[in-house]
């Protein structure tokens, strides 16, 4: 709430307004609700938990992703048979399409919780796994998001974290000093390519632009090595980063083609970044961003067949009193 009520004046200000009397976009909407999403082991929640809690309607612990309160933090054994079915796994099993759109790393907690399951928001990459997740069969989340069983994968997958799909002797497109995280050998954006028939991959601007959603049956889009830039910053990122409307709008675009409808997640990501270094004007920017961005959904889609819910997994710092 504090984090709207700043952003609605913001934005207005930003205009030239007095911005008291702006409305953010998603607060024209004909309901408004509070919720409780905490977890079950720490008064102060994570993204993982209550992002779990809203993917599954099952309360759990923080830092776990889409599995039962059952499964104990770090332990692959006690998480395999506490997964929780997710909507993105629902959406599929009905024969709908399935995407989601961050500003963060895809493989980071809110948008891992759509399509993964483990037992630390943590394991993004192989290299990331404990000697007791490999030898009991936990997979990491980045190589979840490929080999995701229901229907026909997700359609749709963009946000950060290039490298965590990156082999590490691979150099990064964009910053050649770099290199991916996989010790596993994979290289999960050609497997992404391989696996569907009229597949794309982008990590820059132009790429993005020129995708033909009619031509695209799934759309896999990395833009930075780990999280996307703030959006005050941009305009000055040299490989070009979409906007989180233009990548929302696009999602659209290819999911919208499945007859039996879709179910999309996108995250502002950078928000809660923004919090967490105590820098508001990024918190702002971002959230005036969110704004655009569902004021985008909302113009591309029809209300009389589309539910938009707009909310944060939890709240945070920022204090405007």
């Amino acid at each position: 709430p504090t984090t709207v009520a700043a952003s609605r004046i913001f934005d207005g200000q930003s205009r030239g307004e007095e911005g008291e009397e702006n409305l953010l976009s998603f607060e024209r909407f004909p309901y408004i609700a509070m919720s409780k999403t905490y977890t079950t082991s720490n008064q102060t929640a994570d993204s993982a938990g209550t992002m779990s809690a809203m993917m599954t309607g099952v309360k759990t612990k923080s830092a776990v992703i889409s599995v039962t309160d059952a499964a104990a933090y770090k332990d692959c054994a006690s998480s395999i048979a506490a997964k929780a079915m997710t909507v993105g796994e629902l959406s599929e099993l009905a024969g709908m399409a399935t995407g989601v759109v961050t500003t963060a790393r895809l493989t980071h907690a809110t948008p891992a919780a759509v399509y993964s399951h483990s037992p630390d928001r943590d394991w993004e990459s192989d290299g990331d796994l404990t000697e007791e997740a490999k030898q009991n069969g936990c997979p990491d989340i980045a190589s979840q998001l490929i080999d995701f069983p229901y229907g026909d994968g997700l359609e749709v997958a963009m946000g950060g974290g290039r490298s965590n799909f990156m082999k590490a002797e691979e150099h990064d497109p964009e910053y050649p000093e770099r290199s991916g995280r996989r010790r596993d050998g994979r290289d999960l954006v050609q497997e992404w390519l391989s696996k569907f028939s009229n597949a794309a991959y982008v990590w820059n601007a132009s790429d993005f632009n020129a995708i033909d959603p009619k031509k695209t049956s799934h759309l896999l889009g990395l833009f930075e090595q780990s999280h996307m830039q703030f959006e005050a910053d941009r305009e000055h990122d040299a490989a070009g980063e979409p906007s989180l409307a233009d990548m929302t709008t696009k999602a659209i675009d290819i999911l919208s083609q499945n007859k039996n409808g879709y179910f999309l997640m996108v995250e502002a990501g950078r928000i809660d970044h923004a919090h967490h270094a105590g820098n508001a004007a990024r918190a702002l920017r971002d959230t005036q961003a969110l704004s655009q961005a569902v004021a985008a959904a909302r113009s591309h889609t029809n209300e009389a067949d589309t539910l938009i819910i707009v909310t944060a997994d939890h709240g945070h710092t920022l204090a405007f009193q």
